[in-house]
């Protein structure tokens, strides 16, 4: 193979693979003073315009190093057409049983992701409404920066 071929070759590879998994979606909301109280959802809307595709939706948490826990439990509401209301409950772990954060670092910042839902066809096109309620005993918990929702279209 000529060396421009490869040159080609390889910037097309690069760019496919560039282009691939990007998200459909990625909303962060912050949470203000960090302090995440059993009333205040996180909302987003998602307009969904093809609904026989494939998408993976992931939950993100960004907590400070101060972070009172090892884990965090939340629910996830989702509502949408032809959907009925439902709710479930997922456990994020922040640390290792020695004490270490998980997740991506940046100082003293901590992202972790959960994927909620693999391969997900959404049942019709239109607006869904996916809401993030922490679900611990303390109320409420300190030291959560934001909440994130990522929905990824799958090739």
């Amino acid at each position: 193979m000529k060396p421009h071929k490869k040159v080609v070759g390889f910037s097309l590879l690069f760019l496919m693979l560039a282009c691939s998994n990007q998200p459909f979606y990625d909303v962060y909301k912050t949470v203000p003073n960090r302090q995440w109280h059993h009333h205040e959802k996180q909302a987003f809307q998602v307009h969904i315009t093809e609904n026989g595709a494939k998408y993976d939706i992931w939950a993100y948490i960004r907590h400070s190093g101060e972070y009172d826990y090892a884990n965090m439990f939340f629910l996830l509401h989702e509502t949408g057409p032809q959907l009925a209301d439902t709710s479930y409950r997922h456990e994020l772990t922040l640390a290792t049983t020695d004490g270490r954060w998980t997740g991506k670092s940046a100082g003293n910042l901590y992202e972790n992701s959960l994927l909620l839902k693999e391969d997900y066809i959404f049942p019709d096109t239109g607006i869904y409404t996916f809401e993030i309620e922490q679900n611990m005993q303390e109320d409420p918990i300190s030291n959560i920066t934001d909440i994130g929702l990522k929905i990824v279209r799958k090739k």
